[in-house]
């Protein structure tokens, strides 16, 4: 089983394709790992991320294109213009699959075009095709003007917005206009290349070895998701709103409080009262998760951006005091229109917001606006701003880390970042793995780098599949001792395996159907392999240990695995006040991660352990 992959050069306009070995396919299996693999091997270290030299990969893996649910995702990498270091992004949708059913496993971008073009493939035919007429279009102007061009509905198209035009640090990219591969800065590379987008039409069959026990688990699948995800289906990831604030660590006005007094205005049962269209999924998944919104109010909400997920109403809502889901829909639709990352967008402007509240900024820094707290407007209009880079807008576009630094010594108290990228909407000073996560996510602070801590509180069916992977005992929330810190390092390599083939974190253990033995039979139907569960786990080390080499290479120090200050400070509110995490006791859990990781003191992977995961060409 042989896999091809599209190698394009833009400032020479040549396209190639190289075919990876059936061992190599099996050793990376597509996904983060083998978008890690064409970094380390072909990006020269010290390269500047928005220069032409950098490299952007697109990838897919073994499993995408399969119709059994929950295994639609794929992976955009880079280096990142936010961090300076490994970039990387999933999302899931109907672009990786399409691709999968054109032939090819991935694509790897180099140079830069002379002018605005985008790549289009259909089937085997590849060109380059000039974007002179979409420059400056909207996402969803583009995806219609493209299949239009074609005459084919049935186009799927993976782009930047005008916000990766113009290079603002944490664009993303999108397909359908509503699923974003959004973290890290991705579409910020894109359009450093003048590559607009890739738009893809397959029509090929999807290789698989053993058709029969596809079927037996897809029609598996669809008889019992619901006993697992039927919330999912219901509420999509707003439901969450409501229990991390009841939880008390719902983030709120910059993770100044953890607790939002307009929590139940913002929830996803209010969405599905008052805004709710219709529910949206993934390439063959029932469980439907996605929200599609639509407002005729103050605000005119336009469904074709769909809904805003559990991350964008934290961001642009809580986090910026915001109670009006109106606006906060819109905030969101304006996002997706422009390609923005909303974490990020709503981790600046909540910034900007407290800098303002301070005395830091002046009305006349924020050009007029009132950026207080709870201003859904100032919000809105904020968003516009960064996407085109007006004004304040243009400081803002460059992330917390570097507006800070334009701000002044004092606003860096404020910038909740790690590594140079925005944090995502989960307290970790309630979820001590999460915390751990975020300081040792080589992106920079990321919310899928581990399941999250509660899933492992109580007994149960996911605790009795935590036992397969030898987890044995629950342990609470809050702990922060070596026995938290081995639950982290396991279960880090099955999300990293997750990022490597695709798979879906609300469709896989601990918060879906999938289990890891049943990834493992899906994997050997689908290729013939016969892999172990085993060989899957190793696969998400690598990738893991990979991503680490990267950063080490540029020159990131065990410093960099570090929370802000702020998350070391007790909460002020709700039932987890006065709760913190003990910044020694952080210290001694990140170095014991190091070692069980086989990294040394300093968190640089042992010569010993790269040999151990055929890591050994690795240069660090």
């Amino acid at each position: 089983m042989e896999a091809k992959v599209l190698k394009v050069d833009l400032t020479k306009n040549k396209i190639e394709e190289e075919i990876i070995p059936e061992k190599d396919y099996r050793r990376y299996l597509g996904g983060s790992a083998l978008a890690s693999f064409y970094l380390l091997k072909e990006l020269e270290p010290g390269t500047a991320p928005l220069s032409p030299d950098n490299i952007l990969v697109f990838a897919s893996n073994v499993l995408s294109g399969v119709s059994v649910p929950g295994i639609t995702r794929y992976t955009v990498a880079s280096k990142s213009p936010l961090t300076g270091g490994f970039g990387e992004a999933e999302a899931g949708g109907w672009w990786g699959p399409e691709l999968k059913k054109a032939g090819y496993v991935a694509i790897v971008i180099y140079g830069k075009a002379d002018e605005l073009q985008y790549l289009w493939i259909q089937d085997n035919k590849v060109e380059l095709k000039s974007a002179r007429h979409l420059k400056g279009k909207t996402t969803g102007e583009l995806e219609k003007i493209i299949r239009k061009e074609f005459n084919d509905k049935n186009i799927k198209i993976a782009q930047t917005g005008p916000a990766g035009e113009k290079m603002v640090r944490y664009a993303c990219v999108l397909n359908n206009a509503k699923h974003a591969n959004g973290r890290s800065g991705m579409g910020a590379v894109m359009g450093s290349k003048n590559l607009r987008a890739i738009a893809v039409r397959g029509t090929g069959e999807i290789f698989v070895d053993n058709e029969e026990k596809i079927k037996e688990i897809r029609k598996w699948y669809h008889s019992n998701w619901k006993d697992i995800n039927y919330n999912f289906f219901e509420y999509g990831t707003p439901g969450a709103v409501e229990n991390l604030n009841e939880s008390g660590i719902l983030p709120t006005r910059n993770f100044q409080l953890g607790t939002f007094e307009f929590a139940s205005d913002i929830s996803g049962s209010e969405m599905n009262k008052s805004l709710l269209k219709e529910r949206e999924g993934c390439y063959a998944c029932p469980i439907r998760c996605k929200r599609v919104v639509e407002s005729s109010g103050k605000y005119r909400v336009d469904p074709y951006y769909g809904g805003p997920e559990y991350e964008t109403i934290g961001s642009l809502g809580s986090n910026c005091g915001v109670g009006d889901l109106e606006a906060i829909s819109k905030g969101n639709e304006l996002c997706n229109k422009y390609g923005l990352d909303t974490i990020s967008t709503g981790v600046a402007i909540s910034f900007a917001m407290e800098c303002y509240e301070r005395g830091i900024l002046s009305r006349q820094d924020t050009d007029g606006l009132e950026l207080n707290f709870g201003n859904g407007e100032a919000m809105v209009e904020m968003i516009r701003k960064i996407a085109l880079r007006e004004g304040i807008g243009d400081i803002l576009a460059e992330g917390v880390f570097r507006a800070a630094e334009e701000f002044g010594s004092e606003a860096k108290d404020y910038a909740m970042h790690i590594k140079g990228q925005e944090i995502p909407m989960h307290d970790p000073r309630g979820k001590t793995g999460v915390g751990l996560g975020y300081g040792i996510s080589p992106t920079g602070a990321d919310h899928i780098e581990t399941p999250h801590d509660p899933s492992f509180s109580d007994e149960g069916w996911v605790m009795d599949i935590a036992a397969t992977l030898g987890i044995y005992e629950t342990l609470d929330p809050l702990d922060l001792s070596s026995q938290k810190v081995r639950l982290f390092s396991y279960l880090q390599k099955v999300y990293n395996l997750y990022n490597t083939i695709g798979v879906c974190n609300f469709s896989a253990w601990p918060q879906g159907l999938l289990s890891p033995d049943k990834l493992v039979e899906l994997t050997r139907a689908v290729t013939g392999w016969n892999i172990s569960l085993w060989e899957l786990i190793k696969a998400g080390e690598k990738a893991n240990t990979m991503a680490r080499c990267f950063n080490i290479r540029e020159g990131f120090e065990k410093e960099d695995d570090m929370l802000p200050a702020r998350l070391f400070e007790p909460l002020k509110d709700g039932p987890l006040k006065g709760q913190d995490i003990d910044r020694d006791r952080f210290i001694e859990a990140i170095k014991e991660y190091y070692k069980m990781e086989g990294w040394d003191e300093n968190g640089v992977p042992l010569r010993e352990k790269l040999e151990e995961l055929e890591l050994e060409w690795v240069d660090i």
